[in-house]
């Protein structure tokens, strides 16, 4: 009996830590920590260019809702309310702007897209947006480079080369301060047809970034061209010559856009105009040069001076403007993202990954070597600071035409190379 007893007990002992070990085993599930946050949030998706076949489009995430985006992109069908269960495309990772072209659909069909975004939390979706593809083809067309730029106007323009067999029946430019324009946007209409035309934006803000695209439609649908991005300027200034020199405002600097010309310091006094490389190669004053001892080049590029010209007590920038120094191109390039990433927000479409989204315009004037020699006008661009590195070298600045970097470097003061002037 007590042996039948002790057995029982040993059973029931037995069951209660499995009891236990069972409990404890759910226990630790139910502890186990649970994401927390929100899904995604995105705002409105933009349908920027629609065919018989495709529409470009673009959307934002502005918040992951507090967990890393692991996959986001557009979901699309005929009917109202798309999800992933229908036509999807993802785009990648992350927050931020990104853009998908949505190919295989009909022509003359509405669609619904709208983006989505998942994390650890689960999948939000943006604003349903309708579009209708086009019935036939599209015109083809390019933008014209930007031009004439005041602190309020441009001139832009673009160039039709197929109406797609039908009409163009509109055309013009559109823009707006962020990328990808649509006509829903701002405007201008231009007539219609095919070919060149030009067009005048105007109402701009002062020393605002704009992004610009030409624009055509027929009555298969409408279809944009490749976009640019300019910046209003700031103002003007004048030097000794009567050169005009437009301005713009770059982070806490005010910068000249164009290369100086002067062939005069600020008193008045003649800069010696040196074209022997005999004489050249030898100097220790201000002197300045045409590239190739050619005036014309000067019209678009600018002069080239020495560093004894450029830094002369005369003073050779106008009124109330300086060279810069070192430590103010620093500022400069700093204020762009660095070394690396600021020749081309520095330069126009001669460097190959050139935006100007700076306003700056660099222009590549080339140089003048110590011996007398021209070299590398419409391929690189450098410029003279105030610093002096030793008793013969002086700093300065280049952007050379393939790649985006912005260099710095010293050489002999007789060389010569472009001006730019910072308000003071």
């Amino acid at each position: 009996m007590k042996k039948k007893n002790r057995i029982l007990i040993y059973s029931l002992v037995v069951m209660g830590v499995l009891l236990m070990l069972t409990n404890s085993c759910k226990k630790k599930d139910d502890d186990s920590p649970t994401p927390t946050g929100d899904v995604p949030v995105l705002s409105s998706i933009a349908i920027i260019n629609i065919t018989q076949a495709t529409a470009y489009c673009r959307s934002n995430i502005t918040s992951d809702g507090g967990s890393t985006v692991t996959v986001r992109g557009l979901c699309w069908s005929t009917n109202q309310t798309p999800t992933l269960s229908d036509n999807f495309i993802d785009d990648g990772t992350g927050t931020g702007i990104f853009s998908i072209t949505i190919s295989g659909l009909s022509a003359s069909t509405t669609y619904y897209v709208r983006a989505y975004a998942t994390n650890s939390i689960g999948t939000g979706y943006g604003s349903v947006i309708s579009f209708i593809t086009a019935s036939g083809p599209v015109p083809v067309l390019t933008t014209n480079k930007i031009s004439d730029i005041t602190t309020n106007s441009a001139t832009c323009g673009g160039n039709i080369s197929s109406d797609g067999g039908n009409t163009v029946i509109s055309r013009g430019v559109c823009w707006n301060t962020n990328t990808l324009p649509t006509i829903s946007d701002n405007k201008t209409t231009d007539s219609s047809g095919i070919g060149s035309f030009p067009s005048n934006i105007t109402g701009l803000s002062v020393n605002t970034i704009y992004y610009v695209r030409a624009y055509a439609a027929n009555s298969a649908g409408i279809s944009y061209g490749n976009e640019f991005i300019f910046k209003t300027y700031t103002g003007t200034v004048t030097d000794i010559d009567s050169n005009v020199y437009n301005t713009i405002t770059i982070g806490t600097q005010v910068w000249m856009v164009e290369n100086l010309k002067t062939t005069k310091y600020r008193d008045g006094t003649d800069i010696p105009n040196v074209t022997v490389d005999t004489v050249w190669n030898i100097l220790t004053t201000g002197a300045y040069c045409d590239y190739n001892n050619t005036p014309s080049n000067s019209v678009t590029y600018g002069r080239l001076y020495n560093w004894y010209a450029a830094t002369d007590a005369h003073n050779i920038c106008p009124t109330g403007w300086h060279i810069p120094t070192d430590a103010e191109w620093t500022t400069l390039t700093t204020y762009l993202g660095g070394e690396n990433v600021a020749g081309g927000k520095l330069s126009t479409d001669w460097n190959i990954i050139g935006t100007n989204e700076s306003g700056f315009t660099a222009l590549p004037g080339g140089h003048r070597s110590i011996n007398g020699s021209f070299y590398d006008k419409g391929y690189d661009a450098y410029w003279w600071s105030s610093t002096e590195e030793g008793t013969g070298d002086a700093w300065y600045r280049l952007v050379h035409y393939y790649n985006s970097h912005a260099g710095r470097n010293n050489n002999g003061k007789p060389t010569g190379f472009s001006v730019r002037c910072v308000r003071n």
